[in-house]
């Protein structure tokens, strides 16, 4: 009986995935593309759960578009209706390998923008004449940041120096002076939009924890080691404005992870309503811009949060890991950066207090962010993301005109 259920369940969600598929191919298909138009694409394989991957490079890839028009290949039927409903780029729906082969057929696409490792981007590699180039969706010193998946793309855009000695120092037999290209932090020309709340004296703190982590190598969420305790802590003090923006999977593998999650957002409302002033901010909207430049100082786990705070050269303190199995690599940033115990978490305004007036906390911070990033002054990283772009264009000239001389 329970194997009979389960057959019955696989193939119920078999037929709603196939309807879904159906329904999204026949709105894509009241909206064609123009033929011949694109030389850039993003390859994106994942659902909508995996949209702040995508959301991230939307304004950076909206303006290289003034140059190089760039579409989106999406070929998970919710990540595509999400593309679609945010409507920041051309998308084209291609679920089955054929789809791929004619939406190819129909354009020039000569650079091909890959934002994370889905498996399925091996079903787009197969496909020669064209550069495949790793462009990932954040910096950090996560083992991700690391893996030998790198070698199956032609190049990859980096941020800076921190990431060319990350790869030289584990990757066997790979080309870092010529497989990859340094284009800083795009997205940080891009750290804007309306604050949710009035500006006043209160000093702002973001915590942005990541998701509790699918194994114990990767166990780097701080909302059960850390989270509650500091929240509450910041919230009592009547002189902060807290601004919680958890990972969106948070809770999906670990449920005491996502009900620290709810007593977080709980208590900020509680707050909110015990005192309308303090304007403290639960955070759940996919736009990320303003909460990095507003904050006075940002709390982070181990994640691509900790090098977008960077890329504001303002404050932040990182917390350490509860899980001792949580692989941490300590040859750059998280070798000098300001931790925070999880036994800290309640000494948190001391701490908050500590890291904007230590003259040497600054001093590294300052050091720290030319390492990662290089020049970050504005526009900087934009020309470079361009520059890239326009590199690889010309040696796809180069290489067509040797292949077909």
């Amino acid at each position: 009986m329970r194997e009979a259920r389960k057959s019955f369940g696989l193939l119920r969600k078999a037929l709603a995935s196939r309807v879904l598929q159906k329904r999204t191919a026949r709105a894509f298909a009241s909206r064609p593309l123009t033929p011949h138009r694109f030389r850039v694409a993003v390859y994106f394989a994942d659902s909508d759960v995996n949209m702040y991957q995508m959301r991230q490079w939307y304004r950076p890839l909206q303006e290289l578009s003034e140059t190089w028009p760039v579409v989106v290949m999406a070929r998970n039927a919710l990540g595509a209706r999400a593309l679609l409903d945010d409507g920041a780029l051309p998308v084209t729906f291609v679920p089955s390998v054929l789809s791929v082969e004619r939406f190819l057929e129909s354009q020039d696409i000569r650079v091909v923008l890959y934002v994370n490792q889905n498996t399925r981007n091996f079903q787009m590699f197969r496909y020669g004449r064209r550069w495949h180039v790793f462009i990932n969706h954040g910096e950090s010193d996560k083992m991700y940041m690391t893996t030998n998946q790198y070698k199956a793309y032609d190049y990859a855009l980096v941020a800076g120096q921190a990431a060319r000695d990350r790869l030289t120092r584990v990757l066997w037999d790979y080309d870092v002076d010529r497989r990859t290209i340094e284009i800083g932090r795009p997205q940080a020309d891009h750290y804007s939009g309306a604050l949710p709340y009035t500006p006043d004296e209160r000093t702002v703190v973001l915590y942005a924890p990541t998701w509790e982590g699918d194994r114990p190598a990767a166990h780097y969420g701080s909302v059960l080691s850390h989270g509650v305790e500091l929240v509450a802590a910041l919230l009592a003090t009547g002189r902060h404005r807290v601004v919680y923006r958890p990972h969106p999977r948070s809770g999906v593998v670990d449920a005491a992870f996502g009900e620290a999650n709810q007593r977080i957002i709980q208590a900020i409302r509680a707050a909110n309503e015990q005192d309308p002033s303090a304007q403290h901010v639960y955070d759940d909207k996919p736009e990320l811009g303003w909460q990095l430049a507003a904050a006075d100082v940002a709390i982070v786990d181990i994640s691509a949060m900790v090098y977008d705070r960077l890329a504001a050269g303002k404050p932040l303190l990182i917390t350490r890991p509860a899980d001792h199995a949580a692989e941490i690599d300590e040859g750059g940033y998280l070798s000098a950066c300001e931790w925070l115990e999880p036994e800290a978490a309640l000494r948190i305004v001391d701490e908050v207090d500590r890291v904007r007036a230590d003259p040497a906390a600054t001093e590294r911070l300052a050091h720290w962010v030319g390492h990662y990033f290089g020049d970050t002054a504005p526009g900087a990283a934009t020309a470079k993301f361009h520059a890239a772009v326009q590199l690889l264009m010309d040696r796809w000239d180069d290489w067509d005109a040797r292949s077909t001389s």
